[in-house]
């Protein structure tokens, strides 16, 4: 999609429990109605599209079918080998910003020089338009170089520097196309400072949606960062209950923060209409190979079904990551080779028929050392919608989706005894098998549908583009 270091292609493309949440809009009002969403409302996003971030994707399709009006700015290319199928069906202009070079290991002046060039006439024709706003947004961004270093004695922080050229960009494109009348980042650390540092220059409000380690790594907002942007937010919507109740302790203005669940499309993940019982029953896993997804720990309770007698296979589908070479180590030592098969990203459609052949889905996941961790994992949402049963953790908002002995199974992280253990029981029981699989479809049918998160979406961003357009 973007061939070279300046690529730019604009126009159609193709190829979380008790919440804030708001009610839902009536036929009568605004935020309901189609025909009164005129402005539009630019995504700001690090990567499109990402096989890792189908929630995206599908928001950004469920939103164009209520009638939203979108434009989207990545900041990098996505992953064009494996597109989703929604990639496909968005019609919303996109814009990729000019590619820059690692600030890593280089000084700021060098770095200028390289890259200033791809950005300097898009600041120009903002500075001459919205002057005030212009240095107003270069003073803080200077103040924040020295505000946030690690360290009193280090270097100033080049990143936000980075991000002003980044969104200038964005704010000269949204001034000159004059159709924007929001503004809205994914993930609340940089995609959401270039975000907000592109609403100070056009003007124009923005919002943002939060959702895992950039919630609680102090490294992806240092000091007080994240509660500045809080403050700055006319409002932020998160993907659990658990995650608005932490964000809601740092934000200095109540009532910011709402629930809103990623959603997903349940009529595309179905349960089959036969589901097969297979000799060797199969248990599924999705997800990167990182720490947080406790992959190690589901191989180690492997171990334990196989010394045990159990006939059983293990999938573990999902993108590479550091613990990719532990978890193979982890195989070799248990001699599992010819029971644990991994296997790399797939399609939405591939993974639909991996759920349908499968007995039953685990993720083990936990919080990472460095306070990584998962928020509601679709794939977990997509597995009991297909009817599956599912044994995870109660890690985050986990147990907001998954009932413990109602829609699932909860074990504790870390846990490779516990987890052998209640897989065991469901290897041993096609009955219950059957029972939790149907709950868990009608869990999700209750609280996971994408069609009625987005419209709680949809209604936030009708109201304040509704009140831009009041303005006189």
């Amino acid at each position: 999609m973007h061939d070279h270091a300046h690529a730019l292609r604009e126009g159609p493309h193709g190829g979380e429990g008790c919440c804030d949440r708001l009610p839902m809009p009536r036929a009568g009002d605004v935020s309901s109605r189609p025909d009164r969403w005129s402005g539009e409302v630019a995504y700001v996003l690090m990567g499109y599209p990402r096989i890792s971030e189908t929630f995206i994707t599908q928001e950004i399709h469920l939103l164009e079918t209520l009638g939203a009006k979108l434009r989207l700015f990545a900041v990098k290319n996505g992953d064009t080998d494996q597109v989703q199928d929604n990639v496909s069906r968005i019609r919303a202009p996109l814009t990729y910003l000019p590619t820059v070079t690692s600030l890593s290991g280089t000084r700021l002046l060098p770095w200028l020089t390289r890259n200033l060039p791809s950005y300097w006439r898009a600041h120009a024709r903002v500075a001459a338009r919205r002057p005030g706003a212009w240095l107003g947004t270069l003073a803080s961004v200077i103040a924040m170089t020295w505000r946030y270093r690690p360290s009193w004695h280090a270097a100033p922080r080049k990143v936000f520097v980075k991000e002003f050229l980044q969104a200038g960009f964005i704010a000269d494109r949204i001034l000159a196309q004059g159709s924007v009348r929001h503004l809205h980042g994914h993930f609340c650390h940089g995609a959401t400072t270039i975000t907000w540092l592109a609403s100070r220059m056009t003007g124009l409000p923005f919002s943002f949606t939060a959702h895992a380690k950039d919630i609680y790594q102090s490294d992806q907002n240092p000091g007080d960062l994240l509660p500045r942007k809080l403050a700055a937010a006319r409002f932020v919507a998160t993907c659990t209950d658990a995650n608005r109740l932490h964000l809601e302790k740092l934000s200095p203005r109540p009532g910011v923060v709402r629930t809103i669940y990623h959603g997903l499309d349940t009529e595309y993940f179905a349960p089959p209409s036969r589901r097969s019982e297979a000799d060797v029953p199969t248990i599924l896993a999705v997800g990167r190979f990182v720490e947080k997804k406790g992959f190690r720990y589901l191989i180690e309770a492997c171990a334990v079904l196989k010394l045990a007698g159990c006939r059983f296979r293990c999938v573990v589908v999902g993108e590479n990551g550091d613990q990719r070479p532990v978890i193979e180590k982890l195989i070799e030592a248990h001699d599992l080779a010819d029971t644990v098969r991994l296997q790399g990203p797939v399609t939405h459609g591939a993974l639909r028929q991996l759920y349908a052949d499968a007995a039953m889905f685990v993720l083990p996941c936990l919080v990472a050392a460095d306070g990584d961790r998962d928020g509601i994992p679709n794939v977990l949402a997509e597995a009991m919608a297909m009817g599956l049963p599912v044994v995870s953790t109660g890690v985050s908002g986990i147990p907001e989706l998954v009932r413990a002995g109602r829609d699932g199974v909860i074990v504790g992280e870390r846990d490779a005894g516990a987890l052998a253990d209640a897989l065991n029981e469901l290897l041993q029981d096609p009955q219950r098998r059957r029972r939790l699989g149907e709950a868990a479809r009608a869990r999700v049918l209750d609280i996971f549908d994408a069609r009625t998160t987005t419209v709680e979406l949809r209604a936030l961003f009708a109201r304040e583009i509704h009140a831009q357009e009041q303005r006189p």
